[in-house]
């Protein structure tokens, strides 16, 4: 995984014409939720011909993400012809009477707002997780970026012998790359799951050292893997970069 810095002189002396930047959470992020975990964006590049800058950070919503102004230096970094992967969904969901800087207005509406009572005592006014990530798509879009909407991944958290029914926020961001034209969607929760449940639970729970949520570097790989199965079947601009290691991930389309 290339740094921004190294990308940035690659770039400069001609080496990559284009770069695939990620913004998401902890199962994408460096380091993903601690103790020897790590995030799936950090094995994206080995199946790639062009550089990778993993931009998730851990316990970010598309919410916060915005808030913070991650999509806005994001945005200001990219140059068109770029790849942009965005996954969120695991911090996205509703947190009780206390707003916890992460939750989106529940629903798809894109004008659908929700008054909610910060940690402080004030109250704001939050969006839902569509207006989020359309926000960021149509600045993206705007710099000529190529986007790539991701659904999130699946926790370890199986029915029988099959990983369980995917969260609202995988029908969401399906609603979001399908309102908007030129971009790609990966069903990466239908593909990861596809993977574990070939692999079984007995397997994959190792995967997951601390929690349901975030995976060891091998899990990881799993998960990248899986990410480029549904980027060689969704038929995203990106497939044309993916190596011939990533043409070689196991499983097919779902």
């Amino acid at each position: 995984m290339l740094t921004r810095v190294a990308v940035s002189l690659f770039i400069s002396l001609g080496a990559y014409a284009q770069t695939v930047f990620m913004a998401g959470d902890s199962t994408m992020a460096p380091g993903g939720g601690g103790s020897g975990t790590d995030g799936w964006g950090q094995y994206l590049g080995q199946f790639l011909t062009i550089p990778v800058v993993n931009d998730a950070i851990a316990g970010r919503s598309a919410r916060s993400y915005t808030d913070e102004g991650r999509f806005t230096t994001l945005t200001s970094s990219v140059k068109s012809g770029d790849f942009v992967i965005i996954e969120f969904g695991h911090n996205d969901g509703l947190s009780g009477t206390t707003d916890n800087g992460r939750q989106d207005s529940f629903g798809d509406s894109l004008t659908a707002t929700t008054t909610v009572t910060l940690a402080n005592g004030t109250s704001a006014v939050i969006h839902t997780f569509n207006f989020y990530m359309q926000q960021a798509v149509t600045g993206l879009k705007a710099k000529g970026a190529n986007v790539i909407v991701s659904s999130q991944t699946p926790d370890d958290i199986w029915t029988g012998t099959s990983i369980g029914a995917p969260p609202r926020f995988v029908q969401y961001a399906k609603e979001v790359a399908g309102n908007n034209t030129g971009v790609a969607y990966v069903d990466h929760y239908a593909y990861v799951a596809q993977a574990y449940d070939k692999l079984g639970e007995s397997a994959v729970d190792p995967f997951y050292p601390i929690d349901h949520t975030h995976t060891l570097p091998a899990g990881a790989t799993v998960v990248a893997e899986a990410f480029v199965r549904g980027l060689l079947c969704g038929g995203s601009a990106l497939s044309a970069k993916v190596n011939a290691a990533g043409k070689a991930v196991p499983n097919g389309c779902v």
